[in-house]
């Protein structure tokens, strides 16, 4: 009878300890919409050897999963529309629309889904299927989680910065002309530049 009173003290003294640790719960990660009136998706590449085209994708849409309070992101999707490329130059936005490049009449849009996501001294990385030109191939961002804040309408808002590159011989994009030099008129990578603000979405 003095074991079982024993063995009853310990439990309750047990207990007694736990309640003066706190609880450690771990948020789970909400989901963010992409704002596009906040955010760039730009891409480089090389023209004539001697300098760089800039353009954008006006037209996409998206979220993240995220635990905002450690930047924790567990998923990545992304669709761009592929016609709305723009480079500031209706000629050449008219050619990058064609059969020798986005074809967006065959392929309209541009998928990105992550499959890896890992915190690194500067940032994060993340892999992740790009489906582009109807060819899907691993390509790997590398950026930072900028954090968080309230806007003026009641509304939680994270931001995101993150860079890439792929060849686009590698997604069937093979159209090129050789200039006298020797040089070609337009390289093969492309150079990715993501500026992304999210807006928490509402329960």
């Amino acid at each position: 009878m003095m074991k079982r009173r024993g063995q009853i003290s310990c439990v309750l003294l047990w207990l007694g300890a736990l309640a003066w640790f706190p609880t450690v719960v771990h948020a789970e990660p909400a989901r963010w919409n992409m704002d596009p009136e906040h955010s760039t998706i730009e891409f480089r590449v090389t023209h004539m050897v001697v300098s760089k085209t800039t353009g954008r994708f006006m037209d996409y849409a998206g979220h993240i999963d995220l635990d905002a309070e450690d930047g924790t992101v567990t998923a990545i999707e992304a669709t761009i529309q592929a016609e709305s490329v723009n480079t500031s130059h209706i000629k050449r936005d008219t050619h990058l629309r064609n059969a020798e490049f986005l074809d967006v009449k065959l392929y309209p849009t541009i998928t990105y889904k992550m499959k890896s996501y890992k915190k690194t001294p500067e940032g994060f990385t993340a892999v992740g299927d790009l489906t582009l030109h109807g060819v899907t191939k691993e390509v790997t961002l590398a950026g930072r989680y900028n954090g968080s804040m309230k806007d003026p309408w009641g509304n939680t808002r994270v931001g995101f910065s993150a860079e890439g590159k792929l060849n686009r011989k590698d997604f069937g994009m093979i159209w090129n002309k050789t200039l006298d030099n020797g040089g070609l008129v337009v390289g093969d990578e492309v150079q990715i530049r993501l500026d992304i603000e999210c807006i928490k979405a509402k329960p």
